[in-house]
């Protein structure tokens, strides 16, 4: 169709009163005159530039020539129109747009010419099309998927819009005012950036060809007034008898991760979470991309950098972590753990700068676990999984789980404590979980109740001075007739030597049966008889117990250690054999009897044996 046919077209279209109804009405909260552009579902099929209204496509592909003769003079007096003011600018883009109208006689209607000008503006000054979604604050997602299709989330739905770019190089031209004010990068040699937006909006770009629909674009939109807990309070996130909880965590310097998946608000929770930590506490933030907005006077902030076009100047955030460590922290706060610097971060939270708060993806608090197993390993150091656990169990106090639900609320669902390790498994339990009671008007009800479990952790609010109200946040008291686990927390709260059954304890101190002029002795555990406690120290004051216990009931029952014809013993960790054997030679010099290992029972290995033994005796 030619230019002249399409003014002809045009014409006809405004005889039949068919206009270009460029906006909808913006939603409640957002700047006044605003321009947003219509929603159109996202299941709907059809052309981006076609969107479902009265407009004619020939007058659509008139406005769309418009635009790129009107792209390409603001382009080319790009300079000129930045000098002034935005009034100055503003008006300089009107004289461009009404003379190009004129000079080629469109009838354009006054609202179609208001968005023209409101276009250019957008791109001398702002974002292109990008600009009236990142000023919606009612958006908090905004995904274009090459030129044709941009999409936004808002209230947890994803919706497409009525906007477009001109073409795929109308969108790699944003993306570099996006990211050249960074000192970053993206081309066929880097396909890929992050970056963020002056506003601290996270922003991830990648194109051709690991792209193969054109350049996409994902904004992660974060409220230019930073959530508080009152905010978070009012969306459902959680409940402020929680927020205290929590609070008083962060006061009591326990070490927190955040987990959740993608888009479930871990980081706008960290956030809050940050906003506990007291005034004159030193903290230093690290990420890929700054996106925290602490409101305390003493931060430091840092933010890693990606190699320039050599390949070379890549500062990591393991890099950061490890000079942060020189900054004099008090607290250290990382923005997401996803590498090897989950190592140093968890070293970091055993090294004195207790307090630290991360997040990391997980679907649960134990996949975060297994996350920082795997993080940890992709360091290329050849670290054991039990030592690798046991560093995990030292520094981790509190797993806060975030998810977004299938409404699309994002709430606290866990609050997770890891309190010890056993049998090379890291040991936890829920403090809080979330407690779905019912679905109204297609919005998930519930609440995050606790689960009737006392953390190992109590005394540690008390140690900071921290007093909790009456209640406890619903924790169930202290029982002290309760027995406990031995496994130790990272406080040294639980008492090494208790035992976790009374049954296992009587087990422990053995058991003689006296048949056919043999003595029969069985589960002989390292147990002092006096306070019947679980002798304190490793293998060898475990073996040396045992023995004595052993030779001590042999003698009850008539017998006695060079009377032994057959032993059999069980090692909870099988590396401590030589060292067993050691203390094992010793009491039997003359070669010992015929004896054989076996697997611990679960009883023995959960009370914190670390060997048993029996044996058969002449009587």
């Amino acid at each position: 169709m030619s230019l002249l046919e399409r003014q002809q077209a045009l014409e006809a279209a405004e005889k039949s009163r068919v206009a270009l109804q460029p906006t909808t009405q913006a939603p409640e909260g957002a700047p006044p005159g605003s321009l947003v552009p219509a929603l159109i579902p996202a299941s709907e099929p059809g052309a981006a530039r076609t969107p479902p209204t009265a407009r004619s496509a020939a007058r659509e592909e008139l406005l769309h020539d418009i635009r790129v003769r009107l792209q390409g003079q603001v382009i080319n007096a790009f300079n000129t129109l930045l000098d002034g003011t935005p009034t100055d600018t503003r008006s300089k883009i009107e004289g461009i747009v009404d003379r190009l109208i004129d000079k080629n006689n469109f009838a354009v209607t006054r609202d179609e010419r208001v968005r023209l000008v409101q276009e250019m503006v957008d791109e001398i000054t702002g974002f292109g099309p990008l600009e009236p979604l990142l000023n919606d604050p009612t958006i908090t997602e905004v995904m274009v998927n090459g030129p044709d299709h941009i999409y936004i989330e808002r209230a947890g739905k994803i919706l497409r819009v009525d906007s477009f770019f001109l073409n795929e190089e109308h969108v790699l031209r944003i993306i570099d005012r996006i990211i050249t004010p960074l000192g970053r990068r993206v081309d066929e040699i880097s396909p890929r950036v992050d970056a963020r937006l002056p506003d601290g909006s996270r922003v991830n770009a990648i194109i051709a060809p690991l792209s193969l629909i054109g350049p996409v674009i994902t904004v992660r939109k974060f409220s230019h007034n930073p959530y508080t807990v009152e905010d978070l309070v009012g969306f459902g996130t959680a409940t402020p008898d929680m927020f205290e909880f929590l609070q008083a965590c962060i006061l009591a310097r326990l070490n927190v991760f955040v987990s959740g998946g993608t888009g479930s608000g871990k980081t706008t929770f960290l956030n809050v979470l940050s906003s506990f930590i007291p005034n004159d506490e030193r903290i230093v933030t690290i990420e890929d991309a700054a996106e925290l907005q602490l409101r305390q006077e003493h931060v430091v902030t840092l933010e890693s950098r990606p190699p320039n076009i050599e390949g070379e100047g890549e500062i990591t955030i393991r890099s950061l972590l490890r000079n942060a460590m020189h900054m004099r922290p008090d607290r250290i706060i990382v923005g997401e753990c996803r590498a090897g610097e989950a190592l140093d971060m968890l070293q970091a939270m055993t090294t004195g700068q207790d307090g630290s708060l991360s997040t990391g993806h997980a679907n649960t608090p134990k996949d975060m676990i297994r996350r920082l197993e795997t993080m940890v390993l992709m360091t290329g150091y050849e670290l054991p999984l039990r030592a690798i656990r046991e560093q995990i169990a030292s520094a981790v106090d509190l797993i806060v789980h975030t998810a977004r639900l299938k409404d699309g609320t994002r709430k606290v669902v866990n609050i997770t404590e890891i309190y010890g390790i056993e049998d090379d498994e890291i040991l936890t339990q829920d403090i809080f979980a979330f407690e779905q009671t019912a679905v109204k008007n297609g919005k998930i009800q519930g609440r995050l109740a606790p689960t009737g479990i006392r953390p190992t952790f109590m005394a540690q609010f008390a140690r900071n001075g921290v007093e909790l109200p009456e209640g406890e946040f619903g924790i169930p008291p202290e029982d002290p007739k309760k027995p406990v686990r031995p496994q130790k927390g990272r406080f040294g709260i639980k008492d090494p030597t208790a035992l976790a059954d009374e049954s296992v304890l009587e087990m422990g101190l053995g058991k003689a049966v006296r048949a056919g002029g043999m003595v029969y002795l069985s589960s002989i555990g390292p147990i002092e008889p006096d306070n019947k406690r679980i002798v304190p120290g490793g293998i060898k004051e475990h073996t040396r117990q045992c023995l004595t216990n052993l030779k001590t009931r042999l003698e009850e029952a008539g017998s006695s250690l060079e009377k032994v014809v057959w032993a059999n013993w069980s090692l909870r960790d099988a590396a401590d054999y030589d060292i067993f054997n050691e203390e094992w030679v010793r009491w039997f010099p003359a070669g010992g009897p015929v004896g054989q290992s076996t697997l611990m029972p679960p009883l023995q290995r959960r009370a914190g044996f670390r060997v048993s033994m029996g044996v058969i005796a002449e009587a």
